[in-house]
């Protein structure tokens, strides 16, 4: 696979296409797309789904992608590299935003679709894209700090946006322990020896019989169950999404064998991982 290399800390460049002529390639940066006008799909760790204006997408290095034009596209890109995200961060902001963004740059949960679901906030984050592209572009007197806070205010409304509840006080509350312990959870769902109750203890100072307990009391779901709760949604987008068979998935997701995986997901859905990805309903 095709890795292309930027040696540049922070850049951003539009680009329009009718027919995408680059192949399947990761990158050894961060990346945010900005769809400025067109439609097409945008196919991104062998998922396959729609865009079109107004949608965002949020790369990690090891993230492979490419597009399929079904209309004239304009993107807009955004190219930094995790040391200049922490650099154009206020200094009041970062002890705040510090936790929410390592999860954000590291979390695999949302980035299949546009990471911009409020359609004020599409708007909004557009039109700073543009401002953003066009300061960069022109190099004027106070260009660089404009691009600066302009950068930082699009990792904000991100950030607004890949909070589960969309809540911004929750942010600027800082996240509770629980919270913490969840997103870890959610970010490494897929790491079965990041999952171990041991594991999950050293990271946050606690006993693994405590860590247990409190999970379960504090949300009414075992940690496993929450593990196996994000496994069941990564199913979902796979068997909508991709191409790859029951098998594939199964080994993707962990499971010891596609057997197992058939049974946890007929247990969790009420309906088999074949009948799902037909399109049938539950009985």
């Amino acid at each position: 696979m095709k890795r292309i290399v930027n040696f540049s800390s922070f850049n951003v460049f539009s680009i329009e296409k009718e027919v995408w002529d680059i192949e399947y390639h990761n990158h050894n940066f961060y990346e945010l797309i900005v769809i400025e006008s067109g439609k097409g799909t945008h196919h991104l760790n062998g998922i396959t789904f729609m865009y079109k204006k107004g949608d965002v997408f949020l790369l990690r290095p090891s993230d492979a992608h490419e597009f399929s034009i079904k209309s004239k596209t304009k993107f807009i890109y955004i190219k930094f590299t995790e040391q200049h995200l922490w650099g154009s961060l206020q200094a009041d902001k970062k002890s705040e935003l510090s936790k929410v963004i390592q999860l954000l740059m590291e979390d695999r949960s949302f980035v299949y679709e546009s990471a911009i679901r409020n359609k004020a906030d599409k708007e909004h984050l557009l039109q700073l894209a543009r401002i953003l592209l066009h300061e960069f572009c022109n190099r004027s007197l106070y260009s660089k700090e404009i691009s600066a806070n302009l950068f930082s205010a699009i990792m904000a409304i991100l950030i607004r946006n890949t909070m589960n509840d969309g809540s911004i006080e929750r942010i600027s509350q800082g996240l509770s322990q629980a919270e913490r312990i969840l997103y870890y959870i959610n970010v490494n769902a897929m790491d079965a020896e990041k999952m171990r109750l041991e594991h999950l203890a050293r990271e946050f100072t606690l006993s693994p019989n405590y860590i247990s307990i409190y999970i379960k009391k504090q949300t009414g779901f075992s940690v496993q169950q929450h593990v196996m709760q994000q496994k069941i949604k990564a199913a979902e987008r796979l068997l909508r999404q991709s191409n790859y068979n029951i098998n594939e998935i199964s080994d993707q997701l962990g499971f010891n064998d596609a057997s197992h995986f058939n049974k946890i997901f007929k247990a969790y859905k009420n309906i088999s991982p074949s009948a799902f990805r037909k399109g049938d309903q539950p009985d």
